[in-house]
């Protein structure tokens, strides 16, 4: 093989099955996210093998996370990010708090130590950007009252992992 085409096999792979993937879970009614995790587990090294070296698929996923950031960053704009504010802090401190307060008094009561408790709440708290706002994009959600709600308490998650992961050790 030439220098260069090991990776460019596995590359076509990739976006052969992501293209068809998602045409199949639009049909379904699911959105492209879906399509590209069911693209993934099908062609992965745990479903049909076609892409068996766990480097590639690293870097298809590292890829994947660039052009995730790249969407959200477009979405940001700081004056919009300033007017919500009031709702990032209202709405993501309520959902973060609460969600980590449940979980862990649901553990504490079924017998585990609250310390646990809180760290399973913590990561149970947060949810995917990724599979939120694909759809919240698609669906032209974003533009109204309950779309940017959603957004900010998913701008709040996503900031929230920091303190979160001080937290940890």
């Amino acid at each position: 093989m030439e220098h260069g085409s090991a990776f460019l096999i596995p590359s076509v792979v990739f976006l052969a099955s992501a293209v068809l993937a998602v045409v199949l879970s639009h049909r379904l009614g699911l959105g492209s996210v879906a399509g590209y995790l069911l693209a993934g587990i099908a062609i992965g090294p745990f479903g049909l093998k076609l892409v068996d070296r766990i480097e590639d698929v690293r870097h298809i996923a590292e890829l994947g996370v660039v052009f995730l950031l790249f969407v959200i960053g477009l979405e940001l704009e700081p004056r919009r990010l300033w007017s919500m504010r009031a709702r990032l802090l209202k709405l993501g401190l309520s959902q973060v708090i609460g969600s980590i307060a449940l979980i862990a008094a649901v553990a504490w009561i079924a017998g585990t130590s609250l310390r646990v408790g809180i760290v399973a709440g913590m990561a149970l708290a947060l949810s995917s950007t990724a599979l939120a706002l694909q759809p919240l994009t698609e669906r032209g959600a974003l533009q109204n009252k309950g779309g940017q709600a959603v957004f900010a308490i998913l701008l709040f998650q996503d900031i929230a992992v920091i303190p979160m992961l001080a937290l940890l050790p």
